[in-house]
């Protein structure tokens, strides 16, 4: 299940990241979302994560919570139909 989670600290690491996620359960991937042009932070990331009881834990665990100085939301990302 992909994760999406906004409003994140400018300083925030793609590790830092999978760490607050990884005590959920099994994390993919976890990336920071960054300007191309700059490689400044979005304030924004994806996590994925295989196991979607896991996911769905974290999401509710996570949404509204500090991290690393922030006010962080948590929501999934929804699939689209094609």
């Amino acid at each position: 299940m992909n994760i999406k989670v906004s409003n994140i600290s400018l300083n925030t690491t793609d590790s830092e990241l999978r760490k607050l996620f990884v005590q959920y359960g099994n994390v993919d991937y976890a990336m920071v979302h960054r300007n191309s042009l700059n490689g400044r932070s979005l304030k924004s990331g994806e996590v994925s994560m295989p196991v979607q009881t896991q996911a769905r834990q974290a999401i509710v665990s996570l949404d509204k919570t500090i991290f690393d100085g922030k006010i962080i939301s948590v929501s999934e990302v929804p699939t689209e139909l094609y």
